[in-house]
C-alpha cells in the first residue's frame, strides 16, 4: 500500500541441543521409565491359564484346577497390601488346590528381625486363602533366614510345608501324589525320600529352583515325575527388548519361564510375585498360574 513500510521477515532460530538438554531429558525417561517398572508394573498381575495333560490322570481329578504362587519376597520390597491383593485374585479363581513354591521372605539387607516378622506376616496373609488344600515348599531365601522360622510360621497357619516329602490327594477313591523338596540351591534334597517308590498314580514335585528339573531327570525316582512346578527366577524381573532378562540367579539360568516339555516330564517355572535387588519389574509383570489337569 502507498506509505506502507515495507514487510521484512526473521530467520527463524532454533537453540542448539545441548548435552545439558540430552542429560535433561535422558534424567526424565529414567526416572519416568523408574516410576513406572516400580510403582505400575510391579503391581500389575499377570493370570495365566496352563493345561496339564497328564498321562493316566484319574477321572476323579479331570478338570482339577491348581493356583500356583511363588517368591512373595515379603516385605522388604513386597508390601503387605499387595499379597492380599494376590490372595484376593486366588480365592476368586476356586481353585480345587494352592501351591507355593517357595522365598516367602527375602535374605538380604534387612535384619534378622524384619525378616522373622516378614515371615510370620506372610503367613498370616496366606492362612486367608479359602482354599482348603493348599501346600508349600521351601526356597533358597527361606533356608538363609531360617527353615525352621518360615516352616512354623506357615504351618502355625494351616499350610503344610513339604520338605523331601509326598502327601496323596485323594478324591473319590482316587489319588495323585503331590511332592516337595527342600531348596535345591542350599540344600541337598532327598528325591528319593519325597518322591514314593511306587506311586502308582501321577506325580507332582514342587522344587524352588527350575534348572534342578535337569538333576530331576538324571535321578532313579525322575522317571515317575509327571509335572514339575518351580519359581526363583521371576522370569528374569528386568526384560529389555531384544535383550530379554538382564539377570538370572544360579540355578534359574537354563528355564527362566513358562512351561517346558523335558522327556517325560513338565515343567513350569512362575514368574513369582515379588522383586529381589532392586524393586522394578519390566516387561515381566508379576504372575498367578492356574493350571488345569487333563487325561493326556
Amino acid at each position: 500500500m502507498p506509505g506502507s513500510s515495507p514487510v521484512t521477515s526473521r530467520p527463524v532460530t532454533s537453540r542448539p541441543f545441548t548435552r545439558r538438554h540430552f542429560l535433561i531429558g535422558s534424567g526424565a525417561t529414567a526416572a519416568g521409565l523408574a516410576l513406572y517398572s516400580g510403582e505400575i508394573a510391579r503391581h500389575e498381575i499377570d493370570l495365566i491359564s496352563q493345561t496339564l495333560p497328564i498321562a493316566n490322570l484319574p477321572t476323579a481329578f479331570q478338570g482339577f484346577r491348581i493356583a500356583q504362587i511363588s517368591d512373595i519376597h515379603l516385605e522388604e520390597f513386597t508390601e503387605p497390601f499387595f499379597l492380599e491383593r494376590v490372595v484376593h485374585h486366588v480365592n476368586a479363581l476356586a481353585a480345587d488346590m494352592v501351591l507355593l513354591t517357595g522365598d516367602f521372605v527375602t535374605h538380604g539387607s534387612l535384619s534378622f528381625m524384619v525378616g522373622q516378622r516378614a515371615a510370620h506376616r506372610c503367613a498370616e496373609i496366606l492362612s486367608t486363602l479359602t482354599c482348603p488344600l493348599r501346600y508349600a515348599c521351601l526356597g533358597n531365601h527361606d533356608t538363609a533366614v531360617g527353615a525352621p522360622l518360615v516352616i512354623s510360621s506357615l504351618t502355625s497357619n494351616g499350610i503344610p510345608v513339604l520338605v523331601d516329602q509326598h502327601v496323596p490327594i485323594e478324591r473319590n477313591g482316587s489319588r495323585f501324589w503331590l511332592c516337595g523338596v527342600n531348596d535345591p540351591g542350599t540344600t541337598n534334597p532327598r528325591l528319593d525320600i519325597a518322591v514314593p517308590p511306587q506311586p502308582n498314580a501321577p506325580v507332582i514335585l514342587m522344587a524352588h529352583e527350575p534348572d534342578y528339573a535337569d538333576a530331576v531327570l538324571e535321578h532313579p525316582r525322575g522317571k515317575l515325575v509327571d509335572v514339575m512346578l518351580a519359581g526363583h527366577t521371576h522370569g528374569g524381573q528386568v526384560r529389555l527388548p531384544f535383550l530379554g532378562a538382564l539377570i538370572l540367579p544360579p540355578m534359574g539360568k537354563n528355564y527362566v519361564e513358562g512351561h517346558f516339555q523335558l522327556e517325560h516330564m513338565q515343567l513350569y517355572v512362575n514368574r513369582g510375585i515379588g522383586t529381589v535387588g532392586v524393586p522394578f519389574r519390566l516387561n515381566c509383570p508379576p504372575e498367578i498360574t492356574i493350571f488345569t489337569l487333563q487325561s493326556a
